[in-house]
This record gives structure tokens, sequence and C-alpha cells, in this order.
């Protein structure tokens, strides 16, 4: 389904630049509040949308603007302020919300930052709804009568409610004493709220990036420069580190040793120790899961789909296939027995559950998951669309496959938040898969 503002991840871009302008937010709002309008507001007098947001500066300007667009088509506001994103899909569900929104650009830099929806259910809004929106958008912006307009008010205790819910995903006979533990918090949405849950369940709890200035959200540190956090783990002699990105979706993990571990590697010790109590039915990864999860998943006699990349094309999987668990290699995971979305805080609980209960380390519970080297380049396009027709690129390719001989795999695929084009190699030989990598990137260049 063709649509003009949302991508994979919600609507995304640089601030001050269209689509992420104050003027264009304020219509966003009022077409997302028009559409739950028309969908009806669950019996109250108006439907309530709940607005969260990461630490960007940026998202003063754009909670604003939000705030008003919503008022304006008589729909209520509750601010809970920052807040991880699966901490707004958890109370949107919780306060019987008609709709989340979260203001944040994930693992962006701090000048870019996007908004995305979630339903009452606390899921990602159906290409429907969005497309509904849009269509909303190419409509005047009106106004309703003063005594319709919607009211905001401060969601007060939302930190609390949403610690408390992740630790009940953790067992109420199990306890974390005995581990010291460092925790990244990017300088984003979790900075107040991550290492509360670790040390209320027993942990001594290390916090680092956690003084968000508004400019420094995903800068150097977080999940997506896992290095910092491997550094950290030594300088405190923790046994493991937990990162977490802007807004607390994803978790990358470290053991003691500053070793790093991806999402696939960590959704294999959530597998492995939900197959010890019982069968797993399925698990969904994306084009981009190494190869050797497939397998592992094979061997654990578990069957494995891949979806396209996006977390929300692996939660349509899991539904698809009354699945429960999922993943990608960047650190969204899925475990739909604890939540209804990815969420870096819960799924580290379920690692260190996997680990006491094996009473192994990281290192000794993954030992089993050899992964194979997988390299990718991001090559910036000037056109989205030009590769497709590339035919220097398309033979770069078949020839790079043909060099691997069945033992590894080329995928190319462009992003759904950034102009540039990923450009994934797989193998047994990490040499020629680096080698490969480079070639065809520079012929996409």
């Amino acid at each position: 389904m063709s649509r003009k503002y949302f991508g994979t991840d919600g609507v995304r871009g640089r601030v001050g630049s269209a689509p992420i302008t104050a003027d264009f937010v304020l219509r966003l709002g009022y077409a997302a509040g028009r559409v739950l309008v028309s969908q009806g507001g669950g019996g109250a007098e108006h439907p309530v949308v709940l607005i969260g947001k990461d630490t960007r500066v940026s998202g003063y300007m754009l909670e604003a603007a939000l705030e008003a667009g919503f008022a304006a088509a008589g729909v209520d506001v509750m601010l809970v302020g920052p807040m991880p994103t699966p901490a707004v899909a958890y109370l949107t569900r919780a306060v019987r919300a008609q709709a989340g929104v979260v203001i944040s650009a994930s693992h962006n830099p701090y000048d870019d930052n996007g908004i995305k929806f979630f339903s009452a259910g606390g899921q990602k809004l159906p290409d429907i709804v969005e497309s509904a929106i849009e269509a909303e958008l190419e409509r005047p912006m009106g106004c309703v009568e003063s005594a319709a307009l919607g009211k905001a008010r401060r969601f007060e205790d939302a930190a609390g409610r949403y610690i408390e819910f992740c630790k009940a995903s953790f067992p109420y006979e199990r306890n974390l004493r005995g581990y010291k533990l460092v925790v990244d918090c990017a300088n984003g949405a979790a900075y107040a709220i991550a290492p509360h849950v670790f040390h209320e369940l027993g942990a001594e709890v290390v916090t680092v990036a956690n003084h968000p200035d508004g400019r420094n959200i995903n800068a150097g540190v977080g999940a997506t420069h896992p290095k910092a956090l491997a550094a950290a783990v030594r300088e405190h002699d923790a046994d493991i580190g937990i990162a977490l990105d802007g807004d607390a979706d994803r978790l990358i993990m470290t053991d003691a040793a500053g070793r790093v571990y991806d999402g696939d590697e960590l959704l294999y010790l959530i597998v492995k120790e939900r197959a010890s109590r019982g069968r797993v039915s399925g698990v969904a990864g994306t084009l981009m899961t190494n190869l050797a999860f497939e397998q592992a998943m094979g061997h654990l006699d578990i069957p494995f789909g891949r979806a396209k990349v996006g977390d929300r094309y692996v939660l349509e999987m899991l539904h698809e296939k009354g699945w429960l668990y999922g993943g990608e290699n960047s650190g969204h995971i899925l475990c739909l027995d604890c939540h209804t979305t990815g969420d870096g805080i819960v799924s580290a609980l379920q690692v260190l559950l996997a680990l006491l209960k094996a009473d192994r380390t990281l290192a000794e519970a993954t030992a089993a998951l050899k992964l194979f080297p997988q390299v990718l380049k991001n090559v910036k396009l000037a056109d989205r669309e030009a590769w497709k027709s590339n035919t220097r690129l398309s033979d770069a390719v078949k020839a790079a496959e043909a060099r691997l001989g069945g033992r590894g795999r080329v995928l190319l695929r462009p992003s759904g938040t950034e102009p540039v084009l990923r450009v994934m190699v797989e193998g047994e030989d990490g040499g020629l898969v680096e080698s490969l990598a480079a070639e065809i990137a520079a012929t996409a260049a």
C-alpha cells in the first residue's frame, strides 16, 4: 500500500524539513484526531490520546503541535513526557486510551525526529489506519466549536506504573542479587526508568549515558554504539552490560569481557529458555537475521520464518502465524507473552532470566550459536529507485552469489527511514564477505 508520509516506523525526518515541521505535525495531530473521532471514542465524550516522547530538544515543539492538533479535532490528550516507546504502548492499553503517540526518531541522531502511533491495543497502527490519516491530511484543517475542543493533562504516575509493568515480566520468586550491571540509557527516554527496574529487582546498577541535554541522545552511546558499553563494563568490573537505544525498544548486551551480543543471539537465549518449558510454536526473524540463527532454530525443531525488515513486519508475521517470539539482529525483540511490542528493558529481563535458569554466562549460553560473518554497508542514494535498474549492480550481486557458492547470501534493500541502500553480505568466510560487500557497495554508489 503506497503511503506518502508514513514509513516503516511512522513519520520521520530531519527537524525543520518536511514533514517534521511544526505546521505539518499540527495538521497530523488534527488528521489523526479526525480519524479517531470518526471511529468513535469508546463510549467517552471525547476520544483520548496518550503522548510520550524521547529526550530530543525538538520534542517540546512537536509535542505542543500535536497537542494543539488533537485538541482542534476534539480529542483529549494525556501527556507523559519522556517515556520509552514500549511504555507508551503499555500505558495506552492500561488507561484505555484510543491511541498512543510517540515523538521519537529511535536510534537516529538528535536532529531527526518522528511521530509513531499505537492503537488502543498497544500495537502499531495497521496500514489501513495510517492511510486514512494520510487521506485526512489532504483535506483543509478545521477546528471543532469551542465547546467540543479537547483538553490536555499530565499523566503524573506514568513512570512508576511502567516500572512495575517491567518488573512483572520477571518471575516473583527470582531476583538479580549478585549481578553487577552497567545500564546504558543512550541519553534517551529510559534514563529515569531503566536503572530503577534492575535495581529494584536486586541488581547492583551502574548507569551511564543517563544525562540527556536534548542533543546527546544516541551520540556515541546506546545500542547503536556498543563499544561504549563494553568499555564501561570493563571499567566497572561488571558482569553484564545492557544498552538501550534512544526510545528503549532495542537491546544490545555485553558480557564481562566486553564481547557484544546482538539481537539474534539474545533472541536465541530467550527462545531456548522458553523451549525448555514446552514447545515453541515458531519464531519470526527478518531478511537480515543471521543464517546461523535459522539453522539453530532447526536444531531445536522450531519453525522459523523471515519477514521484511522492520519490527512491525515481524509483529505481523507473529500474529499471522500465531507465534509469540521474534526479532531483528539490530536488537528489536518481541516476546508477546510479555508485551504487545518490542521492549528493550523487558527483553533484557528475559535474557537475564534465561541465564539465571541455566546458571550460565552469556558466552556459555550462546556457545552453540556460531553467527556467520555479516557485513552491512550503507550507500547514500540520490534517487531511491535508481538502484533497481542498475544492471552493473545486479551483475555484481550475481557474481558475489556465485563466489559464495551457496554458503552465504546477498541482500539489497532500501532503508525505510533514511535515503540509503543497505547492502548486506553474509557467509562463512569473513574476508570474502567483507570484500564482496565493499565491491557491491562501490558499484551501487
